[in-house]
C-alpha cells in the first residue's frame, strides 16, 4: 500500500489544532495525541494515528468528555480508585498511572484502578511512564468481549492486554505489551479497512469456524487456548471487579454502537519502586546483561536473531523518529478531509 512518511511533530500539531477547535482541554488532547503517536512510532499501527478519526467522533458524539473532572479516592497508603469521568482512555489512563507513581513514591508500590474510562490504546504508553521514574510499570485494561470462550461458541472477555515495563541501562526499557489473543480486534479492523485477508488462526466466524475474512471475524482466538482465555479473565478481575466497572458482555462495543454511548471501561495500573528491593543502577545493568545474553543465544534461522520482547518496537521507533510515520494514502485522505472540515492543514 502506498504511504507517505510524515514527521511525528507535524502530525501532533495537526491533531492538536483540530482538538483545540472543538474545545478539548489541552492536557486531555496532549495525552491522547501522545499515546497514539507513540504507538505509531513504535510500529503498533493498529493502536496508533489511524484511530484519531474514531476518537474525534467520540468527542463530537459525546462518548468522550472534552473537559473531564477526575476524582481520586485514596483507599490505603498504596492503593486508590480514579473516576475517569469518561475522558479518552489515554488521558484517564495517564492520570491513573501518575497517581500510582505518586503512591509508590511514598509507599514503595502503588496500584490504581480506573473506571468510567474509554479505549486507552497501547498499554505500553502508561507502563513506560513508571520506567522513567526508576520503577517497574504494570498496565492492564478490559475491552469489548471478543475472545472466544474456551469450549464455548461466543466471546465473553476482551483481548485484555498484559503489559510490564522495566528500565534498562543504556537503552530503552524492557517492554512486554501483549494481548491475550493471537491478534487484536483493531488489527483485524486494520486488515478489513485495507481489504486484506487475515491469517487463519486469528479468529472465527459466528459459527465458531476458522475464517480468513476480516469482515466475518466474530471472535478472536486466545493465545495458548485455555491459558490465554484464563489470562483474559485475570485481567478482567483487576480492571472490572477492583474498579467496579462493567465486565464481559456488559461492556459497550468500541465500534458499531452510537457515539453518544459511554464505554465505562476499567483499567489497572501498578508502579513498583526498584529501590525497595535493589539499587536501581545495579538492577538496570543486570537488566541490560540479561537482555544482551538473550540476544546472543544461537538463532534457529540465519539472519533472524533471538530477540527480547519489545525489540521490534525499538527498531521501529528509531527508524520512524527519523524518517516519519508512514501514513497510507487512504488514511491521508481522511486526514485531509478533516483538515478541510476543521480548517486545519497537515503540513509535511
Amino acid at each position: 500500500m502506498n504511504s507517505v512518511d510524515i514527521k511525528a511533530n507535524d502530525i501532533d500539531r495537526f491533531f492538536f489544532l483540530i482538538l483545540e477547535k472543538i474545545g478539548v482541554r489541552p492536557d486531555v488532547a496532549n495525552y491522547l495525541i501522545g499515546g497514539i503517536i507513540q504507538a505509531s512510532l513504535r510500529g503498533v499501527d493498529s493502536h496508533g494515528i489511524r484511530l484519531f478519526p474514531h476518537y474525534l467522533k467520540g468527542f463530537e458524539g459525546g462518548r468522550l468528555n472534552k473537559d473531564p473532572k477526575y476524582k481520586f479516592n485514596k483507599k490505603t497508603n498504596s492503593t486508590g480508585k480514579l473516576d475517569g469521568d469518561h475522558a479518552p482512555g489515554h488521558a484517564a489512563g495517564a492520570e491513573g498511572m501518575l497517581k500510582a507513581i505518586e503512591l509508590a513514591s511514598d509507599a514503595g508500590i502503588g496500584a490504581v484502578a480506573v473506571y468510567n474510562s474509554s479505549h486507552f490504546g497501547a498499554a505500553a504508553y502508561y507502563a513506560l511512564m513508571a520506567a522513567k521514574e526508576d520503577m517497574i510499570g504494570l498496565s492492564f485494561t478490559n475491552a469489548t468481549a471478543h475472545v472466544l470462550s474456551y469450549g464455548g461458541t461466543r466471546p465473553f472477555f476482551g483481548n485484555n492486554p498484559v503489559c510490564m515495563v522495566a528500565p534498562c541501562y543504556g537503552e530503552e526499557p524492557f517492554c512486554l505489551d501483549m494481548a491475550t489473543t493471537v491478534a487484536t480486534f483493531n488489527k483485524v479492523q486494520q486488515h478489513k479497512e485495507a481489504g486484506e485477508k487475515v491469517p487463519v488462526g486469528w479468529g472465527v466466524d459466528d459459527q465458531g469456524k476458522d475464517t480468513d475474512d476480516a469482515a466475518q471475524v466474530a471472535s478472536l482466538l486466545p493465545i495458548g487456548t485455555y491459558k490465554g482465555f484464563g489470562l483474559s479473565m485475570m485481567v478482567e478481575i483487576l480492571c472490572s471487579l477492583l474498579s467496579g466497572a462493567p465486565f464481559g458482555p456488559e461492556i459497550t462495543h468500541m465500534f458499531g454502537t452510537s457515539m453518544d454511548q459511554k464505554r465505562l471501561l476499567g483499567h489497572f495500573f501498578c508502579a513498583i519502586r526498584i529501590d525497595g528491593f535493589e539499587d536501581p543502577a545495579v538492577f538496570k545493568k543486570r537488566m541490560k546483561k540479561m537482555m544482551e545474553a538473550l540476544r546472543s543465544e544461537p538463532s534457529l534461522n540465519a539472519g533472524v536473531p533471538v530477540m527480547v520482547p519489545g525489540d521490534p518496537e525499538k527498531k521501529f521507533y528509531r527508524v520512524r523518529s527519523q524518517k516519519g510515520i508512514p501514513v497510507p494514502q487512504s488514511l491521508l485522505e481522511q486526514f485531509n478531509k478533516l483538515g478541510s472540515e476543521y480548517n486545519a492543514a497537515l503540513s509535511f
